[in-house]
């Protein structure tokens, strides 16, 4: 399994490297992400798979017991009655194993991201005329 050291080049080296179980469900989360923001660029960060689109987008990984997403303080604030359900921090939600993902809500979240960084993009731009 991926542990924290274990160093990847791509998310299809880190999904394989989980129990078959656990492969499933970070794919649906991939599978759901690059449908919600298609020009995305995907990369590794931190050691996990991230999404990039003016900006970093979201986060995940894979742990023994959950999924971890990681959509940052802003979408955590925003969900905040939608993911009560789960465990969170300030800028994560872990999704438990035995438990259906949430793919709707996610892909909610990425939206909220995604406007979030075309918002600041646009802003930026305005500055520099």
């Amino acid at each position: 399994m991926i542990t924290k050291t274990t160093k990847v080049n791509s998310v299809a080296e880190y999904i394989s490297g989980f129990p078959k179980e656990i492969q499933k469900l970070l794919k649906e989360l991939r599978a759901t992400i690059i449908k919600t923001v298609p020009d995305a660029e995907e990369v590794i960060s931190y050691q996990m798979p991230a999404y990039k689109y003016y900006g970093m987008l979201v986060y995940f990984a894979g742990y023994k017991n959950h999924i971890g997403f990681y959509p940052g303080v802003s979408s955590i604030e925003k969900f905040k009655k939608e993911i009560a359900v789960f465990k969170s921090a300030k800028g994560s939600v872990q999704f438990p194993l035995d438990k259906p993902l949430p793919l709707q809500l996610v892909t909610e979240m990425v939206v909220f991201k995604l406007k979030e960084n075309l918002n600041k993009a646009a802003i930026k731009t305005k500055k520099k005329k």
